[in-house]
């Protein structure tokens, strides 16, 4: 009797790069198996299973587009009664609102234009363009967010984007002088439909934007907790301009901006578009990502071992705390959050429970792990010994809010991107 060693080749091989089409053979990181990141679980839900999916990241060696497999449909992930509603953070519209003054006052996006926000959610930035008396249409796949949205007197279409509805939206509305995306062009299984739906839909002498998280800064800065199942792509400056010029789209502007722990946003116009010539720092950045590595498989093979490591450290503080007889309660419940969380296997004997500003997710648990969400009063009640703050990059932030804590000697911890505990 023979024993057959199992191998990945031919797992690997079945997996596509879903620009290039290339077989994706090296991985990025391999985080196991998790639930889906936004899925809480309510109560009636508790005792019933929950399904697992492979969570694991690939790089493609020939565009090197970092990426998961369409292990779920987009309409799974985005359901009816999708949990995040952006307006909860009031960092977060802040930034939406500066961004809505910057298009006004420097690319001339007026009562004239005509706006399309693609995943709107509850018109969060949309808001501000509206205020202003710019004509707008929201692009929102998830119906409750998108009635929210519309209470805010925001035009909102319940659709998914891509070649389809861009055609539909063009014959009925004209073209979009403005094209907006923020942490959407992440989380679209089919890129390539996408991306070619924002060229048809643009108008002559029209501008798109897109922010999306910086893979050079998930990389350096080690926020592996931001792969989830969500997000099907992981985006470099290199990447995502193969993939506009591949539409004849040219990326003539880029912004780094520090929302989401480091993020970069993209001005894009039609090819032939004369009037918007590549700014220098397009290629300057481009260049920086070619020295760090981005260009080259090396940088991409280190990077599971310090996710590891990572993983080591954070236990190795709460088996500690909980050893000294330290409560530790967390903050908040962003899909990030859950990510971690079910990597590293922390449940409810180590944080006690976690709280969220969003009212939707009150009463509920989190996937996997099954921590209970409180509003935010429950600190207070309970007083715990540390805060484990799940969405770090809106820590001070959160300290602010929270600062309360410091009268019984309450301490925050930030896990990304190493371990650490702030007074």
């Amino acid at each position: 009797m023979s024993i057959i060693e199992p191998s990945l080749e031919n797992v690997d091989n079945l997996i596509s790069c879903r620009f290039c089409e290339a077989p994706l053979t090296q991985t990025f990181v391999n985080l196991g198996m998790s639930p889906l990141c936004q899925t809480q679980i309510p109560p009636e839900r508790l005792n019933h299973y929950e399904p697992y999916y492979p969570l694991h990241a690939y790089v493609c060696n020939q565009c090197f587009l970092v990426q998961i497999d369409e292990y779920v449909a987009p309409d799974q992930i985005f359901s009816d009664q999708y949990p995040y509603f952006s307006s909860y953070s009031d960092s977060w519209v802040e930034h939406a609102r500066r961004y809505c003054e910057h298009m006004q006052v420097d690319h001339g996006i007026s009562d004239k234009s005509f706006v399309v926000e693609l995943a709107s959610n509850d018109g969060y930035l949309l808001q501000h363009f509206a205020k202003a008396g710019v004509p707008v249409l929201g692009i929102e796949p998830t119906a409750n967010t998108a009635a929210a949205a519309r209470e805010k007197g925001i035009d909102t279409e319940v659709a998914f984007f891509g070649v389809a509805t861009a055609e539909r939206l063009r014959a009925r509305n004209g073209g979009a002088d403005l094209i907006i995306g923020n942490n959407v062009l992440a989380h679209v299984p089919d890129i390539r439909d996408f991306v070619d739906g924002m060229k048809r839909l643009l108008a002559d002498g029209g501008i798109i934007t897109m922010e999306f998280p910086h893979l050079l800064n998930l990389i350096d800065k080690n926020q592996f907790d931001t792969i989830y199942h969500e997000h099907f792509s992981y985006l470099s400056l290199i990447a995502v301009q193969k993939i506009f010029a591949h539409f004849e789209l040219t990326i003539f502007d880029v912004a780094e901006i520090p929302t989401h722990g480091g993020s970069l946003r993209i001005y894009a116009c039609h090819e032939n578009d004369q009037a918007r010539p590549v700014r220098p720092r397009v290629d300057a950045l481009i260049q920086r990502e070619i020295d760090f590595g981005l260009a080259s498989p090396a940088i991409y093979q280190a990077f599971a071992e310090r996710v590891y490591g990572t993983k080591r450290d954070i236990l190795s503080f709460l088996i500690k705390a909980k050893t000294a007889g330290k409560s530790i309660a967390g903050y908040g419940a962003p899909g990030k959050g859950n990510t971690l969380l079910n990597f590293c296997g922390i449940g409810t004997d180590f944080l006690d429970y976690t709280v969220d500003r969003s009212p939707h997710k009150y009463g509920t648990w989190t996937p996997g792990s099954r921590i209970p969400i409180y509003h935010p009063d429950h600190i207070n009640k309970t007083r715990p010994d540390y805060l484990f703050v799940l969405p770090w990059n809106l820590i001070n932030e959160i300290r602010e809010q929270t600062g309360y804590i410091k009268a019984w000697g309450g301490k925050w911890v930030t896990p990304i991107p190493s371990l650490k505990v702030h007074d």
